[in-house]
């Protein structure tokens, strides 16, 4: 057997009753995140400019809680997952699917592949098979956002995933943000692979996707919709239990109103960095995320 390059922690998510009490701030917040973050209108779902559209006519949802309300039906522009064209992404080995870029939990193909021969051999960590396990698992072991605590909904497309995360408050399931999965190499046991967020009310845009930053500090950015926010920014790279570099708190707010801040941050070149927004404080820590996919460059 070929001994794995790493091994990912068992994603550990605890019940509701473990999730704290709050006292909602403001109503009309929870109102903006119940309505701008939830149902078919997010980023890039549905969307037919998508390039993983014609992977299957059909699409099949599942879920572990009820989902909510179904926001707007108009056609999306593409997800912050979807690759620019103008971009310079890092090693073409480490891309997804040729692709996209491996935020978590592989950092390489040669990772991705090495888990699967010894899942055949033994089923060791199974959970890389279960898109939404993954997507909890990458929103509370990796980013650290750990009163997120639920898959709201499952939406596949082929060898794409979309998991809605998100937590119970108050005033019902609240959705935090839609991650982006796609298998990571051959076969139908392939490892799920986040690779970025389908985005609404929040979005992470600067830098674009796959781009190559020349280094630190970094300016970041993107639109947001909400009341008294305060942006938190953290660079990550898989594999690394702490932030490469981080920001807070960037003041924000009003409607689709521009935000922008500056990280620092030490990386090594030709690495794949995965750059988190978060902001919440109304009734719960973490409310919204999103990511993005760029790399240091060689």
């Amino acid at each position: 057997m070929t001994p794995l390059t790493k091994r990912s922690p068992s994603p550990t998510v605890p019940g509701p009753a473990e999730m704290p009490g709050r006292t909602v701030f403001r109503r009309a917040v929870t109102g903006l995140v119940v309505l701008g973050l939830l149902g078919p209108g997010v980023v890039g779902c549905g969307d037919a400019r998508r390039p993983e559209a014609a992977d299957t006519p059909a699409a099949t949802a599942t879920g572990s809680a009820s989902s909510p309300a179904a926001g707007p039906t108009t056609a999306p522009p593409p997800s912050s997952a979807t690759p620019d064209p103008a971009a310079t992404p890092g090693s073409r080995e480490a891309l997804v699917a040729g692709r996209y870029q491996p935020l978590w939990p592989f950092a390489t193909q040669a990772e991705a592949a090495a888990w699967q021969r010894a899942h055949r051999e033994n089923g060791d960590d199974a959970w890389h098979l279960d898109p939404g396990r993954t997507a909890l698992a990458f929103t509370r072991d990796h980013l650290g956002f750990t009163e997120i605590d639920r898959a709201v909904k499952t939406v596949r497309d082929g060898r794409h995933a979309r998991v809605h995360v998100g937590f119970h408050g108050q005033e019902g399931t609240l959705v935090a943000a839609v991650v982006h999965l796609v298998r990571y190499g051959a076969g139908t046991d392939a490892p799920w692979e986040v690779v970025g967020t389908d985005d609404t009310s929040f979005s992470l845009t600067k830098p674009g996707y796959g781009k190559a930053v020349a280094g630190s500090p970094l300016t970041v950015g993107g639109r947001l919709s909400g009341v008294d926010e305060n942006i938190k920014i953290q660079v990550r790279r898989p594999g690394a239990a702490a932030p490469l570099g981080e920001r807070c708190c960037v003041p924000g707010g009003g409607e689709d109103s521009p935000w922008s801040a500056e990280v620092t941050f030490a990386a090594p070149a030709d690495t794949t960095l995965t750059i988190v927004a978060s902001t919440g404080g109304h009734v719960a820590d973490v409310e919204r995320f999103t990511v993005t996919g760029v790399n240091t460059g060689s």
